[in-house]
């Protein structure tokens, strides 16, 4: 096959699936990371699935890639975003939570002992769409030719394809949130939640405002496929931005913790990110990762 047939991992591109796991795998054994390699490689790309690997598993192996790197632990005034790092990141996708199981459960005994579950976490679609608050998620996506263009690199054999993706567990403090009268929730987000619509005079913490992508310079697009997940103990937001660099999410990032204007976003009033993780999502060749620029 020729190298511009190489293409991007197709789920990157897809709307979510009713249901989904995340994982995060940390590195056990770095002598093993070669044939911890091969094997991913080889892996068997059954139904939805995507993969990423971190800076520790792609360091280990003596490589790079420009432009990925850890993600990095900021804090501002209103909160800490933490880092944890993870070597190796898949999604797997489908609408029934037990085949997913199971091809997760296949998917890790082909990765065999290099590596170890650090998260994992069972997500689904709600309401169509919306974040257990109730707002719509994802409203100013990037759609068609632009969420190509926003989400999948070009560049030389191995890399033409592939993609990058931010990552954040965020835990929901619902009813905080839900104490607070449906006029106070909305300028929170700076939406109204029956009919989507911006709120012209929302504050500037508004999470619209903080997080606008146009507002930016150069722009901050991203293709987010985020998903709800937890039980009636803990839950919320599995984050999930895509695209042809980092630098977009981290700008967005850094507005929502105040460190540009001294304005934290209003989200982190009932909502708090506990893990952080940056991954390259290689592209796809002959129906396996394209693992060519890491020498593969």
């Amino acid at each position: 096959m020729s190298d511009d047939q190489a293409v991007c991992q197709p789920a990157i591109l897809a709307l979510p699936t009713r249901a989904g796991r995340f994982l995060t795998l940390g590195l056990v054994h770095e002598a093993m990371v070669d044939a911890a390699a091969a094997r991913l490689a080889t892996l068997k790309r059954e139904g939805t699935v995507i993969v990423g690997l971190g800076d520790p598993f792609i360091r280990a192996l003596g490589r790079t890639i420009d432009g990925l790197r850890p993600f990095p632990a900021v804090s501002g005034p209103g909160g800490a975003f933490p880092s944890t790092q993870g070597a190796l990141w898949m999604f797997l996708g489908g609408d029934d939570p037990g085949e997913i199981l199971h091809r997760t459960r296949r998917a890790l005994a082909h990765l065999g002992d290099a590596f170890r579950v650090d998260e994992d976490v069972a997500s689904f679609v709600y309401g169509e769409g919306r974040d257990l608050s109730g707002f719509e998620d994802g409203t100013e996506n990037p759609k068609e030719a632009r969420a190509v263009a926003v989400a999948i690199a070009a560049g030389a054999a191995g890399r033409a394809g592939a993609s990058f993706v931010a990552t954040q567990r965020w835990i929901h403090d619902l009813a905080h949130f839900e104490r607070l009268a449906q006029r106070d929730r909305n300028l929170v987000i700076g939406r109204d939640l029956a009919s989507n619509e911006e709120i012209a005079d929302a504050p500037p913490s508004a999470h619209v405002k903080r997080a606008a992508q146009e507002s930016y310079d150069p722009v901050a697009f991203m293709v987010r496929r985020s998903m709800p997940w937890g039980d009636v103990h803990q839950h919320g937001l599995y984050f999930v931005a895509y695209g042809a660099t980092l630098d977009p999410f981290e700008r967005v990032l850094r507005r929502m913790a105040g460190l540009d204007d001294g304005v934290a976003d209003a989200l982190l009033r009932f909502t708090r990110p506990v893990t952080g993780g940056y991954f390259w999502c290689p592209p796809v060749l002959d129906g396996h990762l394209d693992l060519r620029a890491l020498g593969i």
